[in-house]
């Protein structure tokens, strides 16, 4: 059995489906989805709407991310957040055109039902942005840091690889799983479109919502599974590239 854990999809039902095909996903298979599943490509509801298909024919598990509650609180309230408009909300709204109110309730209920975080039997945590807790996640005040921290990973990348696990100056969050997985900040941010390690943390968000590709990998033998760039699966839309290459990149 493969555990596949699949980066940030951003409403590119096509990318999706052509990852698939092409991680050839037996009845075994385990697949973890670390969020992210609306806004940006124009099949937001579309992507819901087959995973949730999905979900009945594989063991699945899905990951909330930050997109993931805007469009929650959207569905419940009817109200958008202005925030979640500006980052690709407009566009999950038109991709809910065709679906009637009853359809919309059962997006809503399976949003609900999406985990915060996941820990496995090898110790191993899947979150959509990170944790601030140095006791772990259960320990977490804030639901927010889930889908919204980015510490983690900065401080996974910061820290010297000459520093001793057993040193005091080691981080003690990354000493509390034996691997973490995460999405939430594409890897194109450093000039990278596969998924990146930083000590015991694996960024797996490979920039689908802009120029790059929809990503899984096999936790066990890190095999790395691409579609097409999302862009060329889309040729007539620009995603969430609405901004400069540089804006996207934060220089």
């Amino acid at each position: 059995m493969r555990t596949l854990v699949i980066g940030d999809i951003h409403g590119g039902l096509k990318g999706l489906k052509q990852l698939l095909d092409r991680v050839k996903v037996v009845e075994e298979d385990r697949l973890i989805f670390m969020g992210d599943y609306v806004d940006g490509w124009s099949e937001s509801a579309q992507v819901i709407q087959y995973l949730m298909v999905l979900s009945q024919l594989k063991e699945c598990i899905f990951i909330k991310g930050n997109h993931d509650v805007w469009c929650e609180k959207w569905l419940r309230t009817d109200k958008p957040d202005k925030i979640w408009l500006d980052h690709g909300g407009r566009g999950a709204i038109e991709s809910y055109g065709s679906f009637s109110s009853d359809e919309k309730k059962l997006h809503l209920r399976f949003f609900e039902q999406m985990k915060l975080y996941h820990l496995d039997e090898q110790n191993r945590l899947f979150v959509h942005g990170g944790f601030t807790s140095k006791q772990g996640v259960e320990n977490e005040t804030s639901e927010s840091n889930f889908y919204f921290d980015r510490t983690l990973w900065e401080m996974a990348l910061a820290l010297d690889k000459e520093i001793d696990e057993n040193s005091e100056l080691f981080p003690k969050r990354l000493k509390l799983y034996d691997e973490i997985y995460i999405g939430h900040t594409p890897t194109l941010y450093f000039n990278s479109d596969e998924p990146l390690q930083a000590i015991n943390v694996w960024n797996v968000d490979t920039g689908a919502a802009f120029y790059g590709k929809l990503s899984a990998m096999d936790i066990d033998s890190k095999e790395i599974f691409q579609s097409d760039a999302l862009m060329e699966l889309y040729p007539n839309e620009k995603g969430r590239n609405q901004r400069s290459l540089n804006q996207i990149l934060g220089k």
